[in-house]
């Protein structure tokens, strides 16, 4: 046991912007036996620690914290190479998490996981027993697939355009109809092709970069809404945003903009907040939902079922719809499954909130759902998501066949 605990890291640094989350991490890493614990609240305050101390084992921080320049700390580490490793801890978004947690490296750095908000203890242990597993082989260099994508490449192509929105419809589960769209990202890199989400939203995150990604999402969507909107189709478009972009007003207030701008409605728009990242929510944020949603946008809590909001977080805040995570329906022979589908469907109706399920990948899924009582969803068993020229051949071809002519209702 003596051993066990000599292995342990011997010198941490937090890097936290709130007291009281900074507090309790460092509590916990200074219970589970690290030697030294460093705890910061700002850029300067880690930079400083990087050069004072001759190595540091692992740097813990937030990265979806937008108020702290995580890069700056993260370029200074990776010139002076003293730092083993890293944790991130974050309320992210379902596919933000994925994206990051099949890193090896972040700037270079070995990346030993990712934490969920709430932090939990067992999830801190298990970071800190991988360290000890890996730490005779750190620092290791990664395999070249699996680093971050360099900020100069994605910085360049979000200048030239090459991130594309990305269109899959969502439909009403008994007759068929669509009833709107989740946009989606896509990336065609000059070197590696057609990047995912879960291929390019790591490097977007670390750069700071997200709003400039959104934003240029937004602008795309609704041009396309402007456009359907003058041939007599109406389409609800879907985006997905996290918590911490709402702190500041900024975003809210381009979005308000743009669709001044563009002469639509906010009732055109339904923005996916995922549940885990309405934990410990800013009043800021809780502020610009509530502008949002007053500005006639839909809101939507995205991943449910993965976080861990209360009922009386559903009650107070002003959201009109759960989206089921798709975690859920892959195996719903399983009765566990099957109960929550059909709680998430009790508690949305209680709520009056419409269930919509994600990941609706074949026909038994289908048929299943609509046993349960589902009414919504989306997958690629009802639909791909399209480009947006693909999106509107598509969608061209769905309205001849559902709605006569001069009669288009989406």
């Amino acid at each position: 046991m003596n051993r066990l605990i000599q292995m342990r890291p011997d010198c941490v640094l937090v890097v936290e912007r709130h007291p009281f989350q900074r507090g309790v991490l460092a509590k916990a890493l200074t219970n589970l036996q690290v030697g030294s614990v460093l705890s910061v609240d700002s850029v300067a305050q880690a930079v400083a620690h990087l050069h004072r101390h001759e190595v540091i084992d692992i740097i813990f921080f937030d990265v979806s914290d937008s108020s702290i320049d995580n890069h700056e700390f993260l370029r200074v580490a990776c010139e002076l190479g003293n730092v083993r490793a890293l944790v991130m801890y974050s309320e992210l978004h379902a596919e933000l998490y994925r994206s990051v947690a099949q890193l090896k490296s972040f700037f270079g750095i070995r990346l030993l996981g990712v934490l969920d908000k709430p932090l939990q203890l067992q999830s801190l242990q298990k970071m800190l027993a991988d360290f000890i597993q890996l730490q005779h082989y750190l620092p290791e260099r990664p395999t070249p697939e699996n680093e971050l994508i360099p900020q100069e490449q994605v910085r360049h192509g979000l200048a030239t355009g090459a991130f594309q929105a990305w269109y899959q419809p969502k439909f009403n589960l008994r007759d068929g109809l669509m009833f709107g769209a989740e946009v989606l990202v896509r990336w065609h890199h000059p070197n590696r092709g057609l990047l995912l989400p879960r291929d390019l939203l790591a490097a977007v995150l670390a750069y700071d970069l997200i709003d400039e990604m959104f934003k240029q999402l937004l602008d795309q969507g609704l041009s396309l809404l402007a456009r359907l909107h003058k041939q007599g189709i109406e389409l609800g478009l879907a985006f997905n945003l996290t918590a911490s972009q709402l702190v500041h007003n900024e975003l809210v207030d381009h979005i308000v903009q743009r669709l001044r701008e563009h002469g639509l409605s906010g009732s055109s728009l339904m923005f996916e907040v995922s549940e885990n990242s309405l934990l410990d929510l800013p009043d800021s944020a809780r502020k610009n939902l509530e502008r949002l949603h007053q500005s006639g946008c839909g809101l939507s809590i995205d991943d449910f079922g993965v976080g861990f909001s209360s009922l009386q977080l559903l009650t107070h805040l002003p959201f009109d719809q759960l989206k089921l995570d798709s975690m859920f329906v892959q195996n719903l022979h399983e009765p566990d499954n099957r109960a929550i589908v059909a709680g998430s469907l009790a508690l949305a109706r209680t709520l009056r909130m419409d269930l919509v399920i994600e990941g609706i990948a074949n026909q038994e899924i289908l048929d299943t759902l609509t046993s349960l009582g589902c009414t919504f969803g989306q997958g690629f068993h009802l639909a791909l998501p399209m480009a947006g020229s693909d999106f509107v051949l598509w969608l061209e071809q769905y309205v001849l066949k559902q709605h006569p002519p001069n009669a288009c209702k989406i």
